[in-house]
């Protein structure tokens, strides 16, 4: 097997891969011992994504000759701020099997690419404190917690109830 055939890569996926990608994103759901969304919704929703504009996803494989076994997304928006679109990698995830062999790092790479090819000034993302490889990858490729002054700016969310 010759060197190229056993190196990762990292592609945008197509439509036709929606099954793969979701598939992907349940096993990370499933990681995070979550059930929800189902299988069905992350199909859909995938689906609507990548049909637009304002998303990509991301595939990689450990080699040539494997399936995918990562997956990105990437969302975009204009950043009034930068007067230019700015990229948030929203999801990153390897499968358990294929970790510590350069999908993470193919995924990122297609994710900084990615977001040069569109225009982007910056790309953001958010990562536990606490999940120390995914801290070493972002933090190679020069990602660092956005600071000014005496604190750092953190990323804050909030669920809303649709039932209130």
């Amino acid at each position: 097997m010759s060197d190229a055939a056993r190196r990762p890569t990292a592609w945008r996926a197509g439509i036709d891969e929606a099954e793969t990608v979701a598939r992907l994103l349940v096993g990370f759901r499933d990681e995070l011992g979550q059930d929800r969304p189902s299988e069905n919704a992350f199909l859909a929703g995938v689906e609507r994504l990548i049909e637009g504009l304002d998303a990509d996803f991301l595939l990689a494989s450990p080699g040539a000759d494997s399936p995918p076994a990562g997956v990105a997304q990437l969302r975009y928006r204009f950043g009034i701020w930068r007067a230019a679109p700015e990229c948030w990698l929203e999801d990153l995830y390897v499968a358990s099997s294929a970790r510590r062999r350069g999908v993470g790092t193919a995924l990122v790479e297609a994710a900084l690419a990615r977001a040069a090819e569109r225009g982007c000034r910056r790309i953001e993302l958010d990562v536990s404190e606490h999940n120390a490889a995914a801290l070493a990858l972002y933090e190679r490729y020069g990602f660092s917690a956005d600071k000014h002054g005496e604190g750092r700016h953190l990323f804050l969310g909030l669920a809303i109830d649709q039932d209130r």
